[in-house]
């Protein structure tokens, strides 16, 4: 009886420690997300906001992609607050994360709270837009070329202007531009508005270009919208020539303003914009706009490869930009179906 009861025993631990090299086993797809220390990654993410259907393809990316890696995503949305981004950073270095993620709303007033997160031991990856702080705050930069992007958009007007021989709508020998200005103090509308100027100032054709009129549409279609009738009702309806909006979604705004006006957005304005999402497209399809020059979103997967390459030990690039192509209306129809966001 009692070599029976050890052979049960014995079976039943062996039964036992089946079953946890079974967990054990089952957990090995998160090792996608484990640093050197095999531990779990846990990143502190805050987001400025959801203010265009651009961002929102910026989240969803971000976090399918800590999904995808077996890292533990800690989200924060800011609702277009700084302080609320400081207070999440702040909450990030109380709980110990491993890495800190953010999109600055702005450019200025982060060094206090970056040096926090140095000083705690917390590396941190700033996305999408720039930060000016100093950089030993840092780790990497990555996201979108945005002086490159209003460059490109003025090129491609410039392009186009003298290959459909358009002539000003006011009978006079200068095109005026309105401009649909992002948040401002952000980066990426600095950057846009940079590119745009300067590319208009170094063309061979410069003294055929004013900006006439020049706001901010804080980055949303109903904003943007707003700031276009205002543009029409002061003097715009019959100079303005040229649209450049810092995002398609102030873009979309803006037609709806020109098409109550009594204008043909896209024909009567020549519009372009900056983003690339399918909304823009679907406009371009319609003949509602000309172009526009995309600002690829869909950064969640560089910023887990980063993160996880910097919590190994790994050298890292100090600024990584994704790919951006430019998009002009004859071609909207056929890459609508290939759009990701």
């Amino acid at each position: 009886m009692k070599r029976l009861v050890a052979a049960l025993t014995g079976l039943t631990m062996l039964a036992f420690c089946v079953g946890c090299g079974s967990d054990n086993s089952s957990s090995s797809g998160t090792e996608s997300g484990a640093a050197k220390d095999g531990k779990e990654i846990t990143i502190g993410y805050s987001q400025l906001g959801a203010e265009s259907e651009w961002r929102t393809a910026q989240t969803e990316s971000i976090k399918q992609a800590a999904k995808d890696a077996g890292i533990n995503l800690q989200f924060s949305d800011a609702q277009q607050k700084q302080e609320n981004q400081i207070k999440a950073i702040r909450s990030f270095i109380a709980q110990g994360v491993d890495l800190i993620a953010f999109t600055p709303i702005v450019e200025t007033g982060w060094d206090t709270v970056l040096q926090e997160a140095k000083d705690a031991g917390i590396p941190v990856v700033i996305v999408d837009r720039d930060a000016k702080v100093s950089e030993d705050l840092y780790v990497a930069k990555i996201g979108t070329d945005s002086k490159a992007e209003g460059k490109k958009a003025f090129e491609w007007i410039d392009q186009y202007m003298k290959a459909q021989n358009k002539t000003p709508r006011d009978g006079g020998s200068v095109y005026n531009i309105a401009v649909l200005e992002g948040t401002v103090g952000s980066s990426v509308a600095i950057g846009r508005s940079e590119g745009f100027e300067e590319a208009m100032k170094a063309s061979p054709d410069a003294s055929k270009y004013q900006i006439l009129m020049s706001q901010t549409g804080e980055f949303t279609r109903q904003k943007g919208q707003e700031v276009m009738e205002s543009f029409l009702k002061s003097g715009g309806r019959d100079k303005i020539d040229i649209l450049f909006s810092q995002n398609d979604d102030m873009a979309l705004g803006a037609i709806q303003a020109i098409e109550a006006a009594g204008l043909q957005p896209g024909k009567d304005i020549v519009i372009v914009s900056v983003d690339g999402v399918k909304g823009a497209f679907q406009a371009m399809i319609e003949g509602k706009s000309n172009c526009t020059v995309e600002c690829n979103p869909l950064q969640g997967p560089l910023l887990m490869e980063t993160a996880k390459k910097i919590l190994n030990g790994e050298q890292v690039d100090k600024m990584v930009y994704m790919e951006e192509g430019v998009f002009p209306a004859d071609v909207a129809e056929k890459t609508l179906p290939e759009r990701k966001y």
